[in-house]
């Protein structure tokens, strides 16, 4: 797939994925149905429409390329998958019932197992990213392309999004590695973006969630220079087992 390909199939989603934002939140204020997983996590009737909407237009976009989502059970038992799209309808359901702003909307497409695009809103932020390809990284803010590539540092400390306000040992060890001076928990997906957007540097984390959760994310991060790789420093790819992460240090372009 080349770059003109890859910028037509991204900005032919951003309507949809505004449109399904919108769903989100009119569902959250109408009032949420929850149910629990088999996996003892929650889903709502909000992350299954929004579901529904992205599955709907990526497959009337790309018919031939698989779609492997969080909420359906469709190609997640395929073997030696190359090329198919991940999708996480909302990440962060559990800040989605609670009326928090930090849930999001993910959708990347993956081929030769690396992801080529990278679509995440924030709703409840009113923030979307994309991205289609090295250098084509982008924060769309009052209908401008922000390229998040060019984006400045606006301060001088080493800042860390983490997952939960305790530390575990090996990720304090990899915060000194990098001098990091400080940390702030955040939920979903939105920490790849913000790393992105070079509002914060570095997170890391032990083998936990799966791939739809950090797709998206992984490639706005890296197309906007940014690095990604595991505690031993290898390349993340996809169509894992299982569809397990592994560890993860994502770094902005502001670490070497």
């Amino acid at each position: 797939m080349n770059i003109q390909e890859a910028k037509k199939i991204t900005l032919s989603l951003i309507d949809t994925f505004n449109e399904a934002s919108q769903v989100a939140l009119d569902l959250r204020k109408a009032g949420l149905k929850k149910e629990i997983k088999s996996d003892n996590t929650p889903v709502t009737n909000g992350d299954i429409e929004v579901n529904r909407i992205l599955t709907k237009k990526i497959s009337e976009i790309t018919p031939n390329i698989v779609i492997v989502s969080e909420e359906n059970t469709a190609h997640k038992n395929d073997k030696n998958l190359k090329n198919f799209w991940l999708i996480d309808p909302i990440d962060g359901t559990r800040d989605y019932i609670s009326d928090r702003e930090e849930f999001t909307l993910n959708a990347a497409l993956i081929i030769n197992k690396k992801p080529a695009i990278g679509i995440i809103t924030a709703p409840a932020k009113k923030r979307i990213f994309y991205s289609y390809g090295r250098s084509n990284s982008y924060e769309l803010i009052n209908n401008q392309e922000v390229d998040l590539i060019n984006k400045k540092k606006n301060y001088k400390e080493l800042k860390a999004v983490s997952y939960s306000d305790e530390l575990k040992p090996e990720i304090s060890q990899i915060y000194e590695k990098y001098k990091i001076t400080s940390h702030q928990k955040m939920k979903s997906s939105l920490k790849f973006c913000v790393v992105a957007a070079g509002e914060f540097d570095l997170y890391a984390a032990e083998p936990r969630a799966c791939e739809w959760d950090i797709a998206a994310g992984h490639a706005i991060l890296e197309h906007a220079g940014g690095k990604i790789t595991d505690f031993s420093g290898n390349e993340i790819l996809y169509g894992k087992p299982e569809f397990k992460n592994p560890s993860l240090i994502i770094r902005s372009k502001n670490i070497p």
